[in-house]
């Protein structure tokens, strides 16, 4: 059994506590390695490493032409690496193998986007109102950024926080989900190999309140960029108020997946599929409330079930399988909860609502597809992140139902419209309140496209040229070019 190091200031080093705790395959439940449990100590050293790269040495020397160079250099490491990488987290989090091999595979783009964007970052002369002065504006680095990742895709949105962070000359302290460490410890190996100045990556692995806490309070830290739920988000960007702090939080979803009767039925029901068991539902952006019109809802729900009925649960090493385990006993048990609280409220389960228990799903924490219907809005199974393979299907009138409906929710991360009406797909996207808004398509993302939310589902953004902002400071620079009269007095 592999038994992990931190990595702080480029090297491997025990935990300060010499204490280390298990990690679990989903799909088996058997223990497979073992993960540093650091603690205050260990956040001390590598803020302290991150701070020291940022202020001094070859990482604060660097041109961005140069920081660009090593981002590509470490591109094509994960390229290199990817089906390692991958199948070290389908261990780790039980998600497929063809869908964590697809993130791992489009990666490596974000750091060579990003790599290519570090040295096209500009200030700008300013036309001022007072003669005798030239002033311009620089964009430097925020400063030493803390951050902190989920369980269900650790590597890929992993990137999407350091790249830009690293283009924008910004130091990094990592904390992983401490159900899913492996793969980001891995990756530290691959920064080391592409030659980054020591503490410019940096991991510490373990617990929220012996890790997440002192690295989001520390001082010398004045990034926080996280991924999880929105009520762990609400107590970090309280945190990072109290210090002052940069905060971008990408939180929670409960996304509409809106088919309209003029959409295309055969795509819209595999938007439909794709948009909530695909990821085991273990994604923010899952389309968890299926809004059908009502002229279409039974016709389009006896197709969604012929479609769904055929999904295969399994070993999600096999190609062949289409639906994982969940990530945490913890998750598992709060998904076959919620399905209760459904069928409590008056949900009538049209499909699965049961925990896997078929000789494939082997010893692991499986829930069987769950398709929900004679859902209202403001029942819980509508209105709370069930973060599982849990489907609720809601009737709605009109446009005007459907928006009703589908903002009528305190997140506003992704939404989709269904229909073959150009006027309506505008329409819509213009008023759905949600950062991203597919047109017959669903969980459609790119390096290049920004992607945050609305509401609850969080502040900032990532990807595209929007992120890089994120993690720079405008700087003004006033010079007197001589003749200006300087009068300590008057505010000039």
């Amino acid at each position: 059994m592999k038994r992990y190091q931190l990595r702080i200031a480029g090297k491997a080093q025990e935990p300060a506590g010499l204490a280390w705790f298990e990690t679990q395959n989903p799909y088996t439940g058997q223990t497979w390695a073992e993960i540093p449990r650091g603690d205050a100590r260990d956040v001390e050293l590598a803020v302290q490493a991150a701070h020291q790269a940022l202020t001094s040495g070859p990482w604060a020397e660097m041109t961005p032409t140069q920081r660009g160079a090593s981002m590509r250099k470490l591109a094509d490491l994960i390229e290199r690496d990817a089906s390692r990488l991958a199948a070290i987290e389908v261990r780790d989090n039980g998600k497929l193998l063809a869908e964590m091999q697809g993130q791992l595979n489009y990666l490596p783009q974000w750091f060579h986007y990003y790599g290519g964007l570090a040295d096209k970052v500009q200030g700008s002369t300013l036309p001022l109102d007072k003669k005798g002065y030239f002033a311009f504006t620089r964009h430097e680095p925020v400063g030493v950024v803390a951050a902190i990742t989920p369980w269900n895709s650790p590597l890929l949105l992993l990137g999407w926080k350091i790249a830009p962070a690293l283009a924008a000359g910004c130091t990094v302290v990592v904390k992983p989900s401490e159900f899913t460490s492996a793969s980001t410890l891995e990756l530290a190996e691959l920064f080391e190999a592409a030659g980054f100045p020591p503490g410019v990556f940096n991991v510490v692995t373990g617990f929220g309140t012996e890790v997440g806490t002192p690295l989001v309070e520390h001082p010398l830290v004045r990034k926080i960029s996280f991924t999880g739920s929105d009520s762990t988000g609400r107590l970090i960007n309280e945190a990072a108020g109290r210090h002052l702090k940069h905060a971008s939080l990408e939180l929670g979803g409960k996304s509409p997946n809106i088919v309209f009767e003029d959409a295309d039925l055969e795509q819209a029901v595999s938007g439909a599929i794709s948009g909530i068991f695909a990821a085991t539902g273990q994604t923010c952006i899952a389309g968890s409330r299926l809004l059908v019109q009502d002229s279409i809802h039974d016709a389009f729900v006896d197709r969604l079930l012929a479609v769904a009925r055929t999904a295969r649960m399994g070993d999600p090493m096999d190609p062949s399988t289409q639906v994982g385990p969940v990530t945490t006993p913890l998750q598992y048990r709060k998904v076959l909860e919620y399905i209760d609280i459904a069928r409590g409220e008056g949900a009538t389960a049209i499909l699965g609502g049961e925990k896997g228990t078929s000789p494939e799903c082997g010893a692991g924490w499986f829930v069987q597809p769950t398709i929900f219907t004679g859902v209202r809005n403001h029942m819980r199974i509508a209105q709370e992140e069930v973060f599982g393979p849990v489907l609720s299907i809601i009737r709605f009138k009109d446009e005007a139902d459907a928006l009703r409906i589908a903002n009528d929710v305190r997140f506003g991360l992704a939404a989709a419209v269904w229909t073959q009406d150009i006027g309506r797909a505008i329409r819509m996207s213009e008023k759905l309140q949600a950062g991203t808004v597919w047109v017959n398509t669903y969980r459609a993302i790119s390096f290049m496209a920004p992607f945050g939310g609305y509401k609850d589902s969080g502040l900032g953004r990532e990807n595209g040229a929007d992120a890089i902002r994120e993690y720079l400071q405008t700087k003004c620079v006033w010079i007197n070019s001589g003749a200006a009269t300087a009068n300590p007095f008057v505010m000039r």
